[in-house]
């Protein structure tokens, strides 16, 4: 029986949580409800837990004080996205628990747990049932009652474990969306999995526990897809329009086969025809094999490595462009007096970023969808403003507890953060500031009038699902609203009228249209033509926006 357990081996367990976690993040960013090709919950909490990690790796002084001062700090800093920032709160308020003993036994990792709870509770303005925040509340829940009978730190991890699975298994049944589209909460899930890795390395499992220490890097990142490295460099699309026997059987041997050439495999059957997906080294194979089904529709290859390497050198580009601004800005920092408000914004695109420019952004951090920023980016960011009072647009609702966060670790500035959701919301914070009233006034106005933006946003579709009502399908268009899918189908264009008819009312005078880097500025225009002859009480306007992802992201006002 182990009683307690000290400082070197709760930093073995804090890595092999954040190993395991890394392990699982594609899955876990599969989980997420809407089937969108930004899913980022795993890669969100990796990316935090992992910051927390490399300080851990490189303590040279190892005690539960310096121990919880690294996860504590690390993952603040590192904190991506909601589900990051709420798992940095839960390490925040569970170091806090820890830091003062030299070893734990189970009341002490109980209370810790208990405390880890109150603290992401509180940060989190209206919390969700649910949610990760549901699982490790149940999971502290379990810690307190088997504390007062248990000594046994093995069978108390064991049993706190097996709790936070079972409520993670409840969450379906807390939110209606996630039981619609068939998941759990991811978020949940990843803790789950960081839990689940602590124990492995309490048990003794062997793994490679090392990780790098964070390295100070420009704010403007790649995505993570381009991070890692491309193991099969195709990506496969095919339908099968069969004319020979495909049953279940057979649709197991063909599924097996794609598995041995490749990986992130789909294969969906319905009536007659067979929706296929694969990435692999050989197209020809998978080719080959469908045609002894039936003949093959709507072929795509594209080639992933060569976009690899160009969005690495139009990324690069870019980096150095912005090193060198940033470079400027600090030598006219020098040379100018700080003035009374500043700027930031959180960008998605080239032609977005030049769009808040123009409005008088002083400082843009690329992200967005793709790549949500971290609390040590915002950071960066409010120290390279020259400012009093600065203002922060994170448009984006996965950014807003990140850019709370870096408000509370700025002491020297005052920071307001004005909680825009999307790009079209952050301009209008823009256009509406008025030089000569007080920043509490300027708060005010913008987050009234953000209110009157609407956002709808185009992008396809990365799996089969079903959400608010509506069935979809892999590589089906989605027209997705401020709260929910207002349109799907086949056909871009179409698909974007449609969405725009549950946009659009009465009241509506300005539409906003910015078209994303995979649509042509012709193309643009034609639709922006076809809603002005729609919509002819409406001014109409066509921006270039540059954003990956999502074809057209538009606004109604």
């Amino acid at each position: 029986m182990i009683k307690t357990i000290d400082a070197r081996m709760v930093a073995k367990m804090f890595l092999g949580g954040a190993k395991n976690l890394e392990s699982r993040k594609e899955w876990i960013n599969e989980l997420n409800v809407f089937p969108v090709p930004d899913g980022d919950t795993g890669t969100n909490m990796t990316l935090t837990i992992t910051a927390a990690a490399g300080e851990v790796s490189s303590l040279t002084e190892l005690n539960m004080e310096t121990l919880a001062k690294c996860i504590s700090s690390g993952s603040l800093r590192g904190a991506r996205g909601n589900s990051g920032v709420i798992l940095s709160q839960l390490l925040r308020g569970f170091t806090k628990g820890i830091k003062d003993h030299e070893e734990l036994d189970v009341i002490d990792l109980a209370n810790a747990m208990q405390k880890a709870v109150e603290t992401a509770y509180k940060a989190v303005m209206k919390p969700k049932e649910g949610t990760i925040l549901t699982v490790a509340k149940g999971a502290a829940l379990k810690a307190a009652e088997l504390a007062q009978t248990l000594e046994d730190v093995d069978e108390f991890c064991r049993l706190v474990i097996e709790e936070a699975d079972a409520v993670l298994q409840k969450t379906p049944d807390m939110l209606p969306v996630l039981k619609e589209a068939g998941v759990v909460d991811s978020g949940g899930q990843g803790l789950v999995e960081v839990l689940k890795g602590a124990y492995d390395a309490f048990l003794g499992k062997e793994v490679d526990y090392s990780f790098e220490a964070p390295k100070k890097e420009s704010a403007v990142r790649i995505s993570a897809q381009t991070e890692a490295e491309i193991r099969f460099g195709y990506c496969t699309e095919f339908i099968i329009m069969l004319e020979k026997a495909y049953d279940e059987k057979t649709e197991l041997e063909f599924k097996a086969f794609l598995e041995s050439i490749g990986d992130s495999i789909v294969v969906v059957s319905d009536d007659d025809i067979v929706k296929v997906h694969v990435h692999t080294n050989d197209p020809g194979l998978a080719i080959q094999r469908a045609l002894t089904y039936g003949s093959l529709s709507k072929m795509k290859i594209d080639n992933m490595r060569l976009e690899h390497e160009e969005k690495l050198i139009k990324d690069a580009s870019r980096i150095a462009r912005e090193e060198k601004e940033r470079e400027e800005t600090r030598a006219e920092e020098k040379q100018e007096p700080r003035k009374e408000m500043g700027f930031i914004s959180v960008s998605i695109g080239e032609g977005v970023g030049e769009i808040f420019r123009g409005l008088g952004v002083d400082y843009l951090i690329e992200g967005g969808q793709t790549m949500n920023p971290s609390t040590e980016d915002m950071l960066e960011a409010i120290e390279k403003v020259n400012a009093d009072n600065i203002f922060i647009l994170p448009n984006n609702k996965n950014i807003i507890l990140a850019a709370n966060q870096a408000s509370f670790l700025t002491s020297d500035k005052r920071v307001i953060v004005i909680p825009t959701k999307t790009v079209p919301q952050g301009i209008t914070a823009m256009v509406n500031y008025i030089p000569d009233e007080t920043p509490r006034e300027n708060e005010l106005r913008m987050q009234a009038e953000i209110k009157n933006v609407k956002t709808g946003q185009v992008t396809y579709a990365v799996r089969d699902t079903k959400i608010d009502d509506k069935e979809i399908h892999l590589g089906d268009i989605m027209g997705i609203g401020d709260d929910g899918i207002l349109a799907v189908g086949r056909e871009l264009g179409e698909t974007t009228l449609r969405m725009m008819e549950a946009l659009v009312d009465a009241d509506s005078e300005i539409i906003g249209v910015y078209f994303g880097e995979e649509v042509s500025e012709k193309d643009a225009q034609a639709l922006g033509d076809e809603i002005a002859e729609k919509y002819p009480d409406a001014e109409v306007e066509v921006h270039y926006g540059g954003q990956p992802i999502y074809y057209y992201v538009i606004s109604v006002e």
